[in-house]
């Protein structure tokens, strides 16, 4: 049989196609899909693209269909997934979830445990034996998402602005990787910068860089940073433990920041009591295959 995922994370559209083995048999990719950055209407345009082109390389026809897109969780969006799924696969099994929960189901190869996700945004995500799920962070750059990609870029910029306004002198040499990164000529060129429609998450997020390379390289005003962002992951994945009522869960890490090694994830592993950085099995999109797979399956 075969099963198709489709994974919305905040910066990447992905579409795979799979087989009872977890065999990747098409693939396609795109820029975001997220409704809330690009609209509804274009963020389908693109699902629905990416779908019919990965179908389109597969004999076999597709037995269900597992998606989660980063601002259109199946809690307010499941009938707009569905639909969107229809249009391009009519009378196909549609199970619509979110892009942390498929990051869970990949990375564990089942939907069990616990993940702590941190690329653009950050959000951990826990589910008991009962199938209970719960949540903690996700809030998005306004109100959370510590940790993640656009908060580090977000807490660089306030150090320039700290460094200009004399109120943080340690923050020189990171305000200077700032003006030399995002190519300001003066530090008040970051306001127009952050402020303009709209917001620049995506781009801040590719910027995370500025203060884990930072950090790596010794400047003490960075690790701060990182570490006050370790801790922050680290609190939102006790608490989506606890609440869940997990005992002695396995934790995940997931999205760009925590899959390779670096101050952040060292640090988050430091934090959480672990000996080395947790690999996932699976990747989200194929996650959201199996998600499909285990739903027709159980």
């Amino acid at each position: 049989m075969v099963y198709a995922g489709i994974d919305g994370g905040g910066s990447t559209l992905r579409v795979a196609i799979i087989d009872d083995s977890l065999v990747s048999l098409a693939e396609e990719q795109r820029s975001t899909a997220n409704p809330s950055v690009i609209g509804r209407e274009a963020a389908a345009a693109l699902i629905q693209d990416a779908l019919r082109a990965a179908a389109a390389r597969v004999s076999l026809p597709i037995e269900g269909v597992g998606i989660g897109v980063a601002g259109a969780s199946a809690a307010h969006s499941a009938d707009w997934l569905v639909s969107v799924i229809a249009a391009i696969l009519p009378g196909v099994p549609v199970f619509p979830s979110t892009d942390h929960e498929i990051a869970l189901v990949g990375a564990h190869g089942a939907r069990r445990d616990a993940i702590i996700l941190a690329g653009t945004g950050s959000v951990a995500l826990a589910i008991n034996a009962r199938g209970e799920r719960v949540q903690a962070g996700g809030w998005g750059y306004l109100l959370g998402d510590e940790g993640s990609g656009a908060w580090l870029a977000l807490e660089a910029l306030r150090a320039c602005a700290r460094w200009h306004d004399g109120s943080s002198a340690e923050a020189h040499a990171l305000a200077q990787r700032v003006l030399t990164a995002f190519g300001f000529s003066y530090p008040t060129d970051l306001i127009a910068y952050v402020y303009r429609q709209p917001p620049p998450v995506r781009e801040l997020a590719a910027h995370a860089r500025i203060v884990l390379d930072a950090a790596g390289e010794g400047d003490d005003y960075a690790q701060a940073i990182v570490v006050r962002g370790a801790q922050a992951l680290a609190q939102i994945t006790r608490s989506a433990i606890q609440r869940a009522k997990l005992d002695r869960p396995t934790i995940q890490f997931c999205g760009g920041l925590l899959s390779f090694d670096n101050p952040l994830s060292v640090a988050l592993c430091a934090e959480l009591g672990l000996s080395e950085r947790p690999v996932p099995l699976h990747s989200p999109v194929i996650g959201a295959a199996l998600l499909a797979k285990l739903e027709l399956n159980q």
